[in-house]
């Protein structure tokens, strides 16, 4: 239902049947994992104008990933996370890919 790089790619979907008999498929409900499953990349001082889609675009190499900032920082309201400069943004592995020890 969702491409392998969407945040909702792993989560299962479950059907609701109308009164009319037609059947509705949705999304179950996500949960913000907490940041610290996730193994630290690096971390970007946030600068006067930045966007966290041109963030993700270049260390991650696509705009679209802007979740995973989000996740890694846990927030829930992702454009909160560019409005104060000097804010370190972590920027992590996907969930559950363990980073290197002493990289």
């Amino acid at each position: 239902m969702f491409t392998t790089t969407s945040r909702y790619y792993s989560i299962p979907t479950a059907e609701i049947e109308r009164q009319d008999g037609a059947k509705i498929a949705y999304v179950r409900r996500r949960f913000v994992p907490p940041p610290e499953r996730f193994s630290l990349l690096l971390e970007h001082p946030v600068a006067e104008g930045d966007r966290l889609d041109n963030i993700t675009a270049q260390y991650l190499g696509d705009s679209e990933q802007f979740w995973r900032v989000a996740d890694a920082n846990g927030a829930i309201a992702p454009e909160e996370l560019t409005d104060t400069v000097g804010r370190r943004l972590r920027l992590t592995l996907p969930e559950g890919v363990p980073g290197v020890p002493n990289a």
